[in-house]
C-alpha cells in the first residue's frame, strides 16, 4: 500500500500541471472531491505553482491580441455536451459531468454473472468504465500490460495490497498480478480508466471457477 501512496502523490502532481488525459483528469478530480487532505494537498501544489509562475519572468506570446479573439468568441458548449443535472446523484461532481449519468441511470451490462460494466469511453489511448461487483464476488486472477487506475465510488475491495474503500485509488501497472474480491457488505461500484487490456493469470480451475463467479 505504501507505493500506492507514494504514486497517488505523483498522480496529484500530474493533475494540477494539468497533463492527463480527461478520463485520467476526472478520476483524479472526483478522488480529490472524495478524500478532503488530497483535495488540501493538491490545493498547496497549485499555490506553489502559481507562485512560481508569478515569480517567473514574463514571455511574450506570439499572436496575442489574435489569440485572445479566439478565445472570446468560443462558441459555448452544445447542449447534449453540457452537463446533465443532477437528482439525488451520489457521484462526485467531475464525473458526473463526465458521464452525463447518476448511478441510478447507468445501463449496465452483464460481463460475467455479478460483474456489470458501463463504458464511458473507449479510444486508441484509454478506455474508462464504470463497474459493479456483487458482495464477496471475486474477479478472475489478472495482470496489466499498462497502467489501470481504479477509484471506489461505493463499497470496497481487497487483494493481496490490501483494502481499497470508498474514495480510495487503486493503481496497477505491469509489475501487478492480482485476483481483487468485493467486500460482503454491499456492491462494490469503481471508476475505472484502462490504459491496455488485462491478462487472465492464474491456475486454469481457479479462472474458470472465478469466471463462473462461484
Amino acid at each position: 500500500m505504501l507505493q500506492n501512496l507514494d504514486r497517488l502523490d505523483l498522480l496529484i502532481a500530474h493533475y494540477v500541471a494539468g497533463s492527463f488525459p480527461e478520463p485520467v483528469h476526472v478520476l483524479v478530480g472526483s478522488y480529490l472531491e472524495m478524500q478532503a487532505p488530497a483535495a488540501r494537498f493538491a490545493q498547496t501544489l497549485e499555490e506553489l505553482a502559481g507562485t512560481t509562475l508569478r515569480e517567473s519572468e514574463p514571455l511574450a506570446v506570439a499572436s496575442r491580441d489574435r489569440r485572445l479573439r479566439e478565445i472570446f468568441a468560443s462558441a459555448p458548449l452544445p447542449p447534449e455536451l453540457e452537463p446533465k443535472p443532477s437528482h439525488g446523484a451520489s457521484f462526485p461532481a467531475s464525473l458526473l459531468a463526465y458521464a452525463g449519468i447518476d448511478l441510478s441511470g447507468i445501463p449496465w451490462k452483464t460481463r460475467l454473472p455479478g460483474f456489470r460494466r458501463h463504458v464511458i469511453e473507449r479510444s486508441r489511448e484509454v478506455e474508462a468504465s464504470l463497474l459493479w461487483v456483487r458482495p464477496g464476488r471475486a474477479l478472475p486472477r489478472h495482470g496489466h500490460r499498462g497502467l489501470e487506475l481504479t477509484l471506489v465510488l461505493e463499497g470496497e475491495f481487497h487483494d493481496h495490497r490490501g483494502n481499497f474503500g470508498q474514495g480510495d485509488i487503486s493503481i496497477a501497472d505491469e509489475t501487478l498480478d492480482h485476483r481483487p474480491v468485493a467486500g460482503e457488505q454491499g456492491p462494490c461500484i469503481c471508476f475505472t480508466v484502462l490504459f491496455a487490456p488485462i491478462v487472465l493469470s492464474g491456475s486454469p480451475w481457479r479462472l474458470a471457477a472465478d469466471i463462473l463467479g462461484i
